[in-house]
């Protein structure tokens, strides 16, 4: 899927060709050479038990039955959480000073992490980084847009792991290396610090930050319906970006979801594939394409495919023609979102020129296949697709809480 800096974001919006553009998020990320599975590169993360937050309403009143509260505890808990969206336990003041007392004892938290450092684009594009209980610290990003009648439209694009396994060739945010999985509440903590900074309400997430999705597929889940059921965030709403890991979209399949699975796909072929997306080596494109097929028929939505432009690499009129045949071969009603490729430091890819991108879509739409071109966000913050590398990203490892670094050097590595 997509992997996302240490330090700062990234974000595009996409914009069906012969319309205003619309938007969109965040980027596309790839994998090793060696096979991989679901567990793969990291440990398994269980939800901490003693977090609130991403709890259920049912979950919430056990643990107010459990310290000896009525269950009606438990909702206030969770409108104090979900809807209040208050940080910490002494600040519930609705509920009696001995359950707040009897919760901290217990070693109960809610959950929220304090964001620690925000750099704020020219297009309103702001990205955060949030430290975590270990002091690692995760990327989010909150990209506004204008939508009609002055009403906006706030998409948050959340990271999934401290890092990534992946190694995208493009991809900036993948050379950074990997830490671990995030719990599910590491993960919604992020769109409650998206709606603090901009004091609205998220509309969209998109699961395009640091991390592969499908290698931490079971917080993702749980985060998923948190997301939907109490944050209440429509499944059609949110969008699950990969890469393709082995066996992992046939489960998520199984769930049934309404969101969107978006596929970073980046090639027509299969041996073009392997030069860009290392990982595929270990899922051929045959196999791949199967299971979006079997995605399709089993939760009757469609697929997106990622497709980023890389100039002389994979931006030729020829190769929109094999994709848009690759794309018949395996079934109707495609949609493929191009992404420009934005300059990183020391890569040897370049921008394609306009003129190409608009010859590729042009390509893809006379060949019937629906196309978008996404139009980068926050930019000049280097907060768009490949540009999310940063001094921390480069080693997600803990920070030492002993050492604090100034805010002038954050900016400077972002």
């Amino acid at each position: 899927m997509i992997a996302v800096s240490m330090a700062l974001l990234q974000h595009v919006t996409s914009v069906p060709l012969a319309r205003a553009l619309r938007p969109r998020s965040c980027h596309a990320v790839s994998a090793p050479s060696r096979k991989l599975s679901a567990s793969s590169p990291s440990r398994a993360t269980h939800v901490d038990p003693h977090v609130l937050l991403g709890m259920t309403e049912p979950e919430l009143q056990q643990v107010a039955v459990d310290l000896g509260q009525q269950g009606y505890r438990g909702k206030q808990l969770h409108h104090l959480i979900y809807k209040r969206k208050i940080k910490d336990i002494q600040e519930f003041i609705q509920l009696p000073q001995a359950f707040r007392n009897n919760l901290q004892e217990a070693g109960w938290t809610v959950g929220r992490s304090p964001i620690y450092q925000t750099v704020t684009a020219a297009d309103g594009t702001v990205k955060l980084l949030i430290k975590l209980e270990d002091n690692r610290l995760i990327e989010t990003v909150g990209i506004p847009v204008e939508v009609e009648k002055g009403a906006m439209r706030l998409t948050a694009c959340v990271s999934s792991q401290v890092g990534c396994p992946l190694k995208c060739s493009f991809c900036a945010t993948g050379k950074g290396g990997f830490s671990r999985n995030l719990k599910r509440h590491e993960i919604v903590e992020q769109v409650l610090a998206i709606e603090e900074i901009f004091k609205h309400r998220v509309t969209n997430v998109v699961f395009m930050g640091m991390g592969e999705p499908m290698l931490n597929l079971k917080s993702v889940l749980e985060a998923h319906r948190c997301l939907n059921k109490d944050i209440q965030i429509g499944q059609r709403m949110i969008t699950i970006s990969t890469v393709g890991v082995p066996n992992t979209i046939k489960k998520l399949a199984s769930h049934k979801l309404q969101s969107t699975l978006a596929l970073s796909l980046h090639a027509p072929n299969q041996k073009l594939r392997e030069s860009i997306v290392p990982s595929a080596k270990s899922y051929p494109l045959e196999a791949i394409m199967k299971d979006c097929k079997d995605y399709l028929l089993e939760t009757s939505r469609r697929v997106s495919f990622e497709y980023a432009l890389l100039a002389g690499v994979n931006d030729a009129v020829e190769h929109a023609v094999e994709l848009a045949e690759m794309l018949h071969e395996w079934g109707r009603g495609h949609h493929v979102n191009l992404i420009p490729f934005n300059p990183i430091e020391g890569s040897e890819y370049k921008r394609p020129y306009n003129k190409a991108v608009q010859a590729f879509a042009a390509a893809l739409e006379s060949r019937k296949i629906t196309v978008s071109v996404r139009q980068t966000r926050g930019l000049d913050a280097s907060a768009a697709c490949g540009q999310l590398r940063n001094e921390f990203q480069k080693s997600p490892l803990r920070i030492d809480s002993n050492t604090s670094q100034s805010e002038s050097d954050i900016a400077v590595a972002c």
